[in-house]
């Protein structure tokens, strides 16, 4: 997936996959997923996609500061 927030190019495919976390199973409408990335030039972002019932009702990329980054990495090892 690829999005532009503020004249950045967030991009899932040309980033670093630092981590994973999945809630629920496939099919699980209150399922989602959560995967941090970090570009080539040092920005972070999360990935999230989910059910119809779960707290990301949609494909997106939410962009991340640095220290939350570190953050969720800590909170998710």
């Amino acid at each position: 997936m690829k999005k532009t927030i503020a004249k950045v190019e967030y991009d899932t495919e040309a980033s670093e996959l630092l981590g994973k976390v999945t809630s629920g199973s496939i099919g699980d409408p209150a399922g989602y997923e959560e995967c941090l990335f970090k570009t080539a030039d040092g920005k972070f972002f999360l990935y999230v996609n989910g059910g119809e019932a779960s707290k990301y009702t949609k494909e997106d990329i939410k962009r991340m500061a640095k220290a939350k980054a570190d953050e969720w990495l800590a909170a998710n090892k």
